[in-house]
């Protein structure tokens, strides 16, 4: 499955390092293309046309508004399209490159590391292969979990997590800098609050994501976890959270 990145940023980047395999690759001049191509393997593509000639798999990466301008590039040649653009549907992208079979994924930045989540809406479209949609969907499983959702919630899953991985590392930083503030070390402190992280993750994994029972778990009744509990509810963090979501669905 050759896969061709029409818009070689961050989230491109991340997809094709999680794959490691050769990549056809364009930008709008950047540079980044190239360099992927260096980093990677392939070779940075001379035109979208090109590209989705000689893809099996078109991947878009680009700038949701930059949509009719790359769709009247490769109608016709794009046989398997890939969606990763924000806010925008499967319908949306088929409507722009007709006679292409075309799927919606929201991946996030860890499937760099294979450690990533991919959303994938449900396919709309009758005429979908279902055979190519199971390989894709095996594809895209070697970079992380997929969580397979109708349309009309790819946005929510986005806005949960698409945007994770900065929301965290937010949190991240406040933690640090409240460490370093009480004397530590900043690479104790960073190691400190990322295994942290990385370890309460693994054990909600593990218990089905039950928050309940982990947090009782560390919190004795009047103890110190207890405090820091109540401390971060009063200072908003549920609230702060769901008027992320909010803002980021432009509730």
């Amino acid at each position: 499955m050759r896969v061709g990145y029409i818009g070689s940023g961050n989230m491109a980047s991340a997809l094709a390092r999680g794959w490691g395999d050769p990549v056809l690759a364009t930008d709008t001049g950047s540079g980044r293309a190239a360099k992927l191509a260096q980093e990677l393997g392939g070779e940075a593509v001379a035109s979208n046309r090109e590209l989705a000639e000689r893809a099996d798999v078109v991947i878009l990466a680009h700038k949701p508004y930059q949509l009719d301008l790359v769709a009247s590039e490769i109608a016709g040649a794009a046989r398997v399209v890939v969606t990763i653009l924000a806010r925008t549907t499967q319908a949306e992208v088929r409507a722009a490159i007709p006679g292409a079979q075309v799927f919606r994924v929201e991946p996030n930045t860890p499937v760099e590391l294979r450690q990533g989540v991919l959303a994938f809406a449900e396919p709309d479209d009758e005429g979908v292969d279902e055979q190519l949609y199971a390989d894709l969907q095996a594809h895209f499983g070697r970079l992380g979990t997929v969580v397979e959702l109708p349309e009309r919630l790819m946005s929510a899953a986005g806005a949960c997590s698409g945007v994770g991985p900065a929301y965290w590392a937010l949190l991240a930083e406040a933690w640090i800098d409240a460490g370093i503030r009480h004397g530590l070390q900043p690479s104790i402190a960073t190691t400190l609050v990322t295994e942290t992280m990385a370890g309460a993750a693994a054990l909600l994994r593990e218990r089905g994501g039950d928050t309940l029972a982990l947090r009782r778990a560390v919190a004795s009744p009047g103890g110190t976890t207890a405090k820091g509990l109540n401390a971060l509810e009063r200072g908003g963090v549920r609230a702060a959270l769901a008027a992320a979501m909010d803002d980021v669905l432009g509730a």
